[in-house]
């Protein structure tokens, strides 16, 4: 017969330890007030009744200790401040070097904080409060110690934010280990005091040679050259193929020239302003070549490559980067995903983390002051984006400019930001060398098991001003007190080698003899003309030549045939009937007399891009089924919710297929887009805003990378952005994609900027586009997408259309032109509005129109100069040329296209506007005002609200 368990042991035998103790006090508290103690208290001591160890339970043997109530709070409290010790010890962490903080929560890491002595902690058992307690540690004493020796020195950790058990207790196993990360051995150790003082040389030597000019030195932060090598060389070890680099300028110097092997000589010669311009562009080179600018030796990147005898183990990238800090770490997410990415056979690009890893580099006042940190932290999770983890180090001089960290962040550490994508958090004094290796070493072995995102923050100083001709004593004078009488890193790491025997001062004096040689030479080497070629973006030539536009039609029979496919699902797929019935109307689109559509001709370039073997990406917000519900590129299962793409199963494709809906950012996705092609220029990438002015929240992309990229960084893109424009009375926000802007930013033959009006010229342009990926003579594309025009048949085209022909720059008005003779207005326009002026022709039909002609300019830039010129040629009577807009006369094409046309004008013939009138917004709220302006607009041009008399030239 069973006996009865009068002590409900099965219910209590969870709760032990510490646990039992808690336990206890809380059924003392639900004897006073039930209240005061949560629910599911109140439920478990009213079904089981008190706790073993309560005042009225019924007493059993114990163990002498184990049965002590008060000896149990201790342990209690003995494990809250075992608790703290990991959550808080960073806040009593020595991890300034200047010593400029207080520490906050010291009081809550003290024994006596928790009504503790010694003695209480040497009478309990350690593993009491830590679950396999590590060889050595006996005591609740022991474990304290040992607990403070792991989260209060010169290295600091922040897990308790991170929320996958697994992930803590592998990072709390870290931080508490004595073994691992492995300590240096003393070959390591004169190895990384060497390079200490390599780096310390080099800034020296720099502000002693060359008085006065710009560095931004790293100087207070000189650990974070040692701390890349040893990222280089674990990532080398787990088999990186590539190492992406970003990071702002501070430091740049010194890491291009000892991690990307950039030789002193080539650095020196831009300080020198070196004349070989043509190999080493530098700060000042200007027209070097046609179409160049060059841009500032601190901003510049490099590549190279880590051998192993004639094999390439694994190449490094440092990425050009403009003085927007933070602006670089999309692009250079984008680029390690490009290089992870095999995109060589058909369906997704098959991803392979392994492959390559992302290192930012970032400003304590930069990573919590620029949004675009948010925004990049947020994609790094994200299907179309994740890559594996990017390994982040905040270069942490605590002051930005002149402006201290109380007046840049409203965050106790420039890293909190961080934590809310629960990315662990190391903060580590720059001046303790040895710690910063191991916290790279943990950040690469966290980033190599759990492929996810960790953060180094690198706290030193700066020991000259922000830039070396600015004195930081008129703003920070207490600060520079302190930095004045502080030694340098090396120094402290020579002095605690000496001290422990490692080396001795004559070979700490022989390694500064030897770096300063270095140095000297290639001074002397620089001075004598004999630079050496840097492996480096710098030295890549440019091409300034236009693009070469090759055949984009495709044969009838070709298309039909890829509809049929596109139009085909898997057996057991259900489609959603009302999208089954739209997909079916393509069906018969390119037979004669039917028509194509905006979307299906875009699908169908799609489809004749991969079948020609260029791998395509497409992002945006809602762009698989396309703002405007009309592209539909992913079908999703009605009944099952299973995902499908026609553009996966095409039968002849050669490449893969990417389309990603983005989360609602623009900087760092259109950023990544970029940083994507940049680093697989084969690949034909589309970034497609939600409504074309939503593109204002990538500005610094496009105006830093995008448009000036190739004249600054001879760095090649052709990446094609999709922005949809045209006026339809839907407000300020949703009408302009802000045209002027992108004509303001064309020179050079920087990219292609369009306004289409037709699926046949949307086609071939694409198609025109994606042959131009991996050549020289890429450029980007910027195309005002249509939103009205996706479905009105004005725009639709023919079969024979995308069979025959090209992309046409201009394009003249159908309706009209039968007697070009007669022509005394003609009208140029570009986009939604030549639709209007259409749809108004034809209602106005019986009206005799020989006095007018219209021409439509499909490619705004580079400006159609000559295929303008062949139009007006043939108009012998022109009196006047109107340049027609919806746009106010301020924003859109007008003050971009005036000065051209009146430059080929025929003489006598006046150049006039016809718009809306300058505006500060760029449309009405009011769907009334605008529809009434809009055929105001229209009308004027076509002459239909007077009578029709000849116009008189204007002198």
């Amino acid at each position: 017969m069973a006996v009865k368990d009068p002590y409900n042991a099965s219910v209590w035998s969870k709760y032990y330890g510490p646990n039992l103790g808690y336990i206890q006090e809380k059924y003392e508290q639900f004897v006073k007030d039930p209240s005061s103690v949560e629910q599911h208290y109140r439920d478990l001591f009213t079904v089981s009744g008190p706790p073993p160890l309560a005042p009225d339970a019924v007493k059993t043997p114990q163990p002498a200790v184990s049965g002590d109530a008060e000896w149990l709070k201790k342990a209690v409290k003995a494990s809250k401040l075992m608790a703290n010790i990991r959550i808080y010890g960073h806040m009593a962490a020595d991890i300034d070097p200047l010593e400029r903080s207080s520490n906050p929560m010291a009081k809550w890491l003290e024994i006596e904080t928790y009504e503790l002595t010694r003695e209480d902690l040497n009478a309990l058992p350690a593993s009491l409060i830590w679950e396999n307690a590590p060889d050595g540690v006996h005591t609740a004493m022991d474990a304290v110690h040992r607990m403070r020796q792991a989260y209060t020195q010169t290295i600091a950790y922040e897990f308790g934010h991170v929320h996958d058990e697994r992930e803590l207790r592998w990072l709390n196993s870290q931080a508490e280990s004595t073994t691992s990360p492995a300590p240096l051995n003393n070959t390591e150790r004169k190895e990384l005091l060497k390079r200490l003082i390599q780096v310390e040389q080099f800034e020296t030597f720099l502000h002693k040679t060359f008085v006065g000019q710009k560095r931004f030195s790293l100087e207070g932060n000189d650990a974070l050259v040692p701390m890349l090598d040893e990222i280089v060389r674990a990532a080398a070890h787990d088999g990186a193929e590539h190492i992406l680099m970003g990071m702002a300028h501070r430091g740049r110097l010194n890491v291009l020239a000892h991690i990307l092997g950039k030789p002193y000589d080539i650095i020196f010669s831009e300080f020198h302003h070196s004349p070989n311009k043509e190999l080493f562009p530098s700060e000042g080179s200007m027209g070097v070549t046609y179409g160049w600018t060059g841009d500032v030796k601190y901003h510049l990147g490099a590549d190279r490559a880590v051998r192993e005898g004639e094999t390439v183990r694994t190449r490094i990238t440092l990425a050009n980067n403009p003085s927007h800090l933070e602006f670089v770490n999309p692009v250079v997410e984008g680029f390690t995903r490009a290089a992870q990415e095999e995109r060589g056979t058909p369906g997704l690009p098959k991803l392979n983390t392994n492959k390559a890893m992302a290192v930012l580099m970032h400003g304590d006042a930069a990573f919590p002051g620029e949004g675009i940190v948010a925004e990049t932290l947020n994609i790094g999770k994200l299907t179309g984006y994740q890559n594996g983890g990017t390994v982040h180090i905040i270069v942490n001089n605590r002051i930005g400019f002149t402006t201290e960290s109380e007046d840049s962040r409203s965050t106790h550490y420039a890293s909190d930001l961080a934590k809310g994508y629960e990315i662990p958090v190391v903060h580590v004094n720059a001046d303790d060398p040895e710690a910063c290796i191991a916290a790279v070493r943990m950040a690469s072995a966290y980033r190599h098991l759990f492929k996810k995102d960790f953060l180094i923050d690198l706290i030193g100083y700066r020991r000259h001003g922000h830039n070396e001709m600015d004195d930081p004593e008129t703003t920070q004078p207490m600060v520079y007190g302190k930095v004045r009488n502080h030694p340098t890193v090396y120094r402290v790491y020579a002095e605690r080698l000496q001290r422990e025997k490692v080396v001795t001062e004559e070979d700490v004096k022989s390694m500064i003899a030897e770096a300063e040689n270095v140095l000297q030479q290639a001074f002397e080497q620089m001075k004598e003309g004999k630079q050496k070629n840097a492996e480096s973006k710098t030295s890549v030539a440019l091409d300034t030549g236009t693009p070469v536009h090759r055949p984009t039609a495709v044969p009838l029979a070709s298309l039909q045939e890829i509809n049929r496919e596109l139009l085909s699902v898997p057996d057991g797929f259900t489609v959603y009937p009302k999208l089954e019935r739209i997909l079916q109307r393509r069906k018969d689109a390119l037979n004669d007399g039917e028509r194509v559509d905006w979307a299906l001709a875009e699908t169908l370039a799609f489809a004749t891009i991969l079948k020609d073997g260029t791998p395509i990406r497409l992002s945006g917000q809602d762009s698989q089924r396309g703002t405007f519900a009309h592209r539909h590129l992913v079908l999703h299962d009605s009944e099952s919710g299973a995902l499908f793409s026609p553009l996966h199963q095409l039968k002849d494709s050669r490449a893969s297929f990417g389309v990603y809906n983005s989360p609602l950012s623009e900087a760092s996705v259109l950023g990544y887009e970029y940083g994507y092609n940049v680093f697989a220029p084969e690949t034909f990438v589309l970034w497609e805003a939600q409504y074309g002015d939503f593109a204002n929240a990538a500005q610094v992309i496009i105006d830093q990378f995008i448009s000036a990229g190739r004249a600054k960084w001879t760095q090649r893109s052709n990446l094609a952005i999709l922005l949809p424009h045209g006026y339809e009375g839907q407000g300020p926000e949703h009408s302009s994609g802000r045209l002027e802007r992108y004509l303001q930013l064309s020179a050079e033959e920087n990219w292609t900027v369009a306004n289409l009006t037709s699926a046949a010229q949307y086609f071939h342009l694409l198609r025109r586009q994606a042959a131009l990926c991996g050549q020289p003579d890429a450029r980007p594309l910027v195309i005002m997408a249509p939103k009205s025009l996706i479905r009105n048949p004005r725009s639709t085209s023919a079969g024979a259309d995308l069979a025959s022909g090209s992309f046409q720059p201009v394009l003249p008005e159908p309706l009209l032109g039968s007697k070009p003779e007669e022509v005394k207005r003609l009208v140029v326009c570009s986009g939604k509005v030549a639709i209007d002026l259409q749809t108004e022709l034809e209602a106005a039909r019986g009206q005799d129109f020989s006095w007018l002609h219209i021409l439509r300019l499909e490619q705004l830039y580079p400006f159609p100069e000559r295929e303008l010129g062949a139009h007006l040629s043939s108009f012998r009577s022109l009196q006047e040329i109107i340049w027609v807009q919806e746009e106010p006369k301020n924003m859109g094409g007008w003050s971009y296209a005036e000065p051209r046309l009146r430059a080929i004008a025929p003489q006598n013939v006046a150049v006039q506007y016809i718009g809306r009138p300058e505006r500060s917004s760029p449309a009405s709220g009011y769907a009334d005002v605008h529809s009434f302006e809009q055929r105001r607009i229209v009308r004027e041009a076509l002459k239909l609200n007077a009578q029709i008399q000849a116009p008189v030239p204007s002198s």
